[in-house]
């Protein structure tokens, strides 16, 4: 196994050595090291005092020092350094009152969550791992350090963390941190929305979402995300639905946003796209209805659940771009599209141009999640959709206000007073363009709005439109 630290935490590491004080990289960083993959963050604990460690370095902030944590500058990057530390009693079922700092690593580490982040290395001592982290991670297990209950009473956030990582890992949780799990599930009520959204988008992004039904199975959703239970109890007598809402929804997380050939997506489209799928079904179980086919329908499930969905990202506190794509793409996700130029040109107008390749996904990530008896014709026609709108873009046709080669300026010049009937003026010429997409020339335009309006005009206001 390579170790390779990264210059300037050897350095800082190296220079607490030599004043005599002990240094590892501990957490997070040690165990991605094990894993093979690249650490996102390197965390330095030591014996030093906040102080102490003030004292060495030349530029440092107090991140958190009341609770042991300085963050030492080194150029343009920064590294937090944390004295070992002992914690008090937990009041808020998230962060202890007080902590208390020690000498002892190994009394440091017993305070950690789970045995793969309770570990600790340097190049002089090699791999500090007192609680078997090594051995779980080769075992693939999630397993708290010393008593589970205690661990996720003391920070009910720990709840989440564990199946987060068992998702981001593909690892399974061991018998009594399970327990432990379903246990203490109530607490996370104690946590802040924020922190379950993090926690929430961590694993959705993951490479294992369908851990979302251990959330529900641990009964997290229903403390958490109680919208989400309804879906596993709701089925679908439909031809062309095999699952349960709940099912097909974690069948079309998993599906969306994945890495294949034709499309790559970045870390924020696969946020947006997996909450989207996440919640696309969200008022299913509200708009259940029997019809006389003897099939299942959810008439209106769309709008209803673009409404419900902002309610719960504004209750996690998502970012407004975020909310605002996820709940446009639910609202939109049902769309049929026609499968003609103008067919394509009207879906871009209503859609928006900027949701077209999401939307594509959102489609295609929804028809993988029903029944394969029923999706080759969708795939075509989503195929060629996709095919037909490329072309648009290619020919760089007009599908929006902002495209059309003429304006409220150029209204204005001509001698059109601006308002609704303007507004309304040049819907109608973007409607015509969306039809015949050779009309989008200034002159045609010119000529087609005269055509539209100026008799109107010139019997509102004769003496100007005579001029």
């Amino acid at each position: 196994m390579k170790i390779r630290i990264p210059n300037k935490v050897k350095y800082i590491m190296d220079t607490l050595l030599k004043h005599n004080y002990e240094a590892y990289i501990v957490g997070g960083c040690v165990r991605d090291m094990i894993l093979g993959r690249e650490p996102e963050d390197w965390d330095i604990t030591t014996c030093a005092t906040p102080e102490q460690v003030k004292s060495i370095f030349h530029r440092t902030v107090d991140t958190g020092i009341q609770h042991g944590t300085v963050t030492v500058l080194l150029e343009k990057e920064h590294f937090e350094v944390t004295t070992y530390r002992v914690d008090g009693i937990y009041e808020d079922y998230r962060r202890p009152k007080e902590v208390s700092f020690t000498s002892s690593l190994e009394e440091d580490l017993k305070r950690r969550d789970f045995t793969i982040n309770a570990m600790a290395y340097n190049e002089q001592e090699g791999f500090i791992d007192l609680f078997g982290g090594m051995d779980d991670l080769k075992k693939g297990y999630i397993r708290c350090v010393g008593d589970a209950e205690e661990r996720f009473t003391e920070d009910a956030l720990r709840i989440l963390r564990a199946v987060r990582f068992s998702a981001q890992l593909g690892f399974e949780i061991v018998d009594d941190t399970l327990r432990a799990i379903k246990s203490k599930a109530p607490l996370l009520q104690n946590i802040s929305a924020e922190r379950i959204r993090m926690e929430l988008t961590k694993l959705l992004v993951s490479n294992h979402p369908d851990r979302i039904k251990l959330l529900y199975e641990c009964g997290i959703t229903k403390i958490i995300l109680p919208e989400f239970d309804p879906l596993m109890e709701t089925e679908q007598k439909n031809i062309h639905h095999i699952y349960s809402v709940g099912e097909h929804t974690i069948r079309a997380v998993m599906e969306v946003a994945g890495k294949y050939e034709d499309h790559w997506f970045t870390e924020k489209e696969r946020t947006i796209l997996r909450w989207t799928m996440l919640l696309h079904d969200i008022e299913k179980p509200s708009t259940k209805t029997l019809g006389k086919d003897g099939q299942h329908h959810f008439y209106g499930h769309q709008e209803k659940g673009a409404i419900t969905a902002k309610a719960i990202m504004k209750r996690l506190k998502f970012d407004n771009d975020t909310l605002d794509s996820v709940v446009h793409l639910i609202r939109w996700h049902d769309y049929r599209f026609v499968t003609t130029p103008s067919g394509m040109r009207k879906a871009a107008l209503k859609i928006g141009k900027e949701y077209m390749k999401l939307i594509f996904e959102v489609n295609r990530a929804d028809t993988s999640a029903k029944n394969p008896l029923y999706n080759t014709e969708k795939y075509e026609k989503l195929a060629e959709a996709e095919k037909i709108y490329n072309e648009i873009i290619k020919k760089g046709e007009c599908v929006s206000l902002k495209e059309l080669k003429i304006n409220g300026k150029d209204l204005i010049a001509l001698g059109y007073k601006p308002g609704k009937e303007m507004g309304e003026l040049l819907n109608n010429l973007l409607d015509l363009v969306i039809e015949t997409p050779e009309l989008n020339n200034k002159e045609k335009l010119i000529s087609l709005a005269n055509q539209l309006v100026k008799p109107n005009l010139q019997e509102k206001h004769p003496s100007k439109m005579n001029k």
